[in-house]
C-alpha cells in the first residue's frame, strides 16, 4: 500500500513522474473506497470525492508527464464534464 501513501504524501506535487501500476492501483483503491462509502453514507462519499480531487489531478499530471504527454491534458478532466453539463440546457430558440 506504499503507492497509496505516496498518493497522499504528494497530493500537491504536480512535477515528477508516476508509474503506470501506481496510477491504476490508486485509481482502483479510490473507486473501491468511494463505492463502500457510497453504500454507507452518500454524503461521506461526496466529501471523499472532493478530498481526492486535487491529489488525483496531481497524480494524473505526473502520469501524463511519465507517458510523454503534455500535462495540460489533465484539464480535460475538468473541462469535459462542465461542457457536458452545459450541453444539457435547453436552447433559447
Amino acid at each position: 500500500m506504499g503507492f497509496y501513501a505516496d498518493f497522499w504524501k504528494n497530493f500537491v506535487n504536480f512535477s515528477g513522474k508516476t508509474g503506470l501500476k501506481d496510477y491504476w492501483l490508486t485509481f482502483l483503491v479510490n473507486i473501491v473506497i468511494s463505492a463502500i462509502l457510497g453504500k454507507i453514507n452518500p454524503n461521506i462519499a461526496y466529501i471523499f470525492s472532493l478530498a481526492i480531487l486535487i491529489p488525483f489531478l496531481a497524480i494524473s499530471a505526473r502520469r501524463l508527464r511519465d507517458a510523454g504527454l503534455h500535462v495540460l491534458l489533465v484539464l480535460t478532466v475538468i473541462i469535459l464534464p462542465i461542457l457536458l453539463i452545459l450541453c444539457v440546457f435547453p436552447s433559447k430558440r
